[in-house]
């Protein structure tokens, strides 16, 4: 029977995420969770995901007034969110682990994202050895670039519930990557 929350390709292959596969991989939630689905997932290489912009997204509450333009840094955090739920699909016991930025480099904003607009963010791996990453973001409004970012991640296992120790370094390991 299949999972109504995703759907697969004849290699097993996840292709595609709605809300609850996404709600079930990534730690974010509202008003943080910045995606709505995901469309093309290419197994520790690249995804396709959407943002629906809305004029109800706290931020345009002050994000300006009379002008709603959504802010280039929440822009930059959904291609890193469509990054952690493609590299998370890499990661065993993925519960126990959080993905944090370390790095946005040459982020370049090339047009306002406003209520109404749908954000296509493609993101490819750079690189991926299992506990950093470097991933290539972009984010579309109707076919044109309106952002775009080198973003740098590392995978962290999560504080203890209670406990005062700090996120620690996941241990370096090699991956290989799946054939194509």
């Amino acid at each position: 029977m299949s999972d109504p929350n995703h759907s697969q390709a004849p290699g097993g292959e996840t292709t595609q995420l709605d809300i609850g596969a996404l709600l079930k991989l990534l730690p974010h939630r509202y008003p943080m969770l910045l995606l709505d689905r995901v469309v093309e997932m290419v197994r520790a290489k690249r995804v396709v995901a959407i943002k629906n912009v809305t004029i109800n997204e706290p931020f345009f509450v002050g994000h300006f007034p009379d002008h709603p333009i959504m802010p280039g840094v929440l822009i930059v955090e959904a291609m890193a969110q469509a990054g952690a739920a493609l590299l998370f699909t890499e990661v065993t016991e993925r519960d126990d682990k959080l993905l944090l930025f370390t790095g946005i480099e040459r982020a370049r904003f090339r047009r306002p994202v406003v209520p109404g607009d749908q954000l296509r963010i493609e993101v490819d791996v750079l690189a991926f050895r299992g506990t950093a990453g470097r991933l290539q973001g972009k984010a579309y409004v109707d076919g044109k670039v309106a952002c775009e970012a080198v973003i740098s991640c590392r995978l962290l296992h999560r504080k203890a519930k209670g406990s005062e120790e700090a996120a620690q370094p996941e241990p370096e390991r090699e991956t290989t990557s799946p054939s194509a």
